[in-house]
């Protein structure tokens, strides 16, 4: 049965008694620092010497340190950098730095769950994972509100892991609106799956199919855009907001029809059969091998896909519309794209 935690059920007081350093100042980095910091914890960020966000997370009021003496000044060691970069900066700067007792805490349990960073067994491992970005985390806590939060424990030392864990999402936010227990191997197999078959991979292949198939059938590419990528963003707002149920009542009979017709025609038995042969490279390390063996050659595998994606013609059209709309994003985080992540 599914065990569901809110505020009432976590003793802030457990996190604020402790030195809180998070590592890396990104899109979950920022928010989890300024969110604990502002639940009155006593935190620092933990950054190379050379990091651009040094600046940043002093513009914004926190205490930075490097990431050795973050890690060596912290109880609670939350790392929240990159999953590529995270076995180095664990062998150099983290490891080195811990002692019996202190708690390591995980955005994402990709490095456990594969083996690139095994910790001692004398400290407490855990994971406390929203299921938003970074800068929704953080603008659902300034709204006094919060991003459900997803909680595991990998390896309890102190037998104090899971209150430590549940004072911490308390602290961020996370259980204004709920905390889900699960594993680390849950989280992280789910993740890539979510982000492969569905949310990034499956979405963003079904739109860049849907508009070539329009535009080389005669259609106009602006057209095209509008009617596979740009509405995409309602249905999902549907979904969100009442599952797709909701979708369904609020779109038009035509459209409902269609879904049910034409919808088991496009996405057939096939890409489910697809989906568990990418679940299953998920499970069994392959996905997390080619991944990280890619980043440690330079990554040209990945490299050579973003610019591949980058040069579809769909992205070309999609620039040119959006100046058209008054509403369009204008922050850095749009701008700068992977450089704010």
């Amino acid at each position: 049965m599914t065990e569901i935690h809110y505020d009432k059920d976590a003793d802030l007081e457990l996190i604020k008694s402790k030195k809180v350093a998070v590592i890396g100042y990104g899109s979950q980095g920022h928010a989890h620092a300024l969110n604990l910091h502002d639940s009155g914890v006593d935190v620092v960020v933990g950054l190379k010497a050379n990091s651009k966000s040094i600046a940043k997370a002093e513009e914004a009021g926190l205490k930075v340190m490097t990431t050795a003496e973050a890690a060596a000044w912290g109880d609670v060691i939350v790392i929240l950098a990159p999953d590529q970069v995270q076995r180095h900066l664990y062998a150099d700067d983290i490891a080195p730095n811990l002692s019996a007792g202190k708690t390591l805490i995980f955005g994402h349990g990709f490095n456990i769950r594969y083996g690139y960073i095994t910790a001692p067994s004398n400290v407490d491992v855990a994971l406390v994972a929203p299921k938003g970005p970074g800068h929704t985390v953080r603008r659902e806590y300034l709204a006094g509100r919060g991003v459900p939060v997803i909680v595991a424990v990998e390896n309890d030392a102190t037998g104090n892991a899971w209150e430590t864990a549940w004072s911490y999402s308390k602290a961020i936010g996370g259980l204004r609106a709920g905390g889900i227990k699960t594993t680390f191997t849950e989280e992280t197999e789910t993740d890539l799956f979510g982000e492969q078959a569905v949310l990034c991979g499956g979405a963003s292949q079904l739109v860049m199919y849907g508009f070539e198939t329009l535009v080389e059938a005669g259609y106009q590419p602006e057209i095209a855009y509008f009617e596979v990528l740009h509405e995409l963003k309602l249905i999902v707002d549907l979904m969100w907001e009442g599952g797709i149920a909701k979708q369904r009542w609020s779109v038009s009979d035509t459209a409902e029809f269609g879904d049910y017709v034409s919808g088991p025609r496009v996405i057939d038995p096939s890409v489910k059969e697809h989906m568990k042969e990418v679940l299953a490279d998920i499970q069994n390390g392959a996905f997390a091998t080619r991944f990280i063996n890619d980043q440690d050659a330079g990554a040209p595998e990945f490299l050579a896909l973003r610019e591949k994606g980058a040069s579809h013609p769909i992205e070309a059209t999609g620039r040119k519309l959006r100046e058209l709309f008054a509403w369009r994003p204008q922050d850095k985080d749009y701008t700068e794209g992977s450089a704010a992540r």
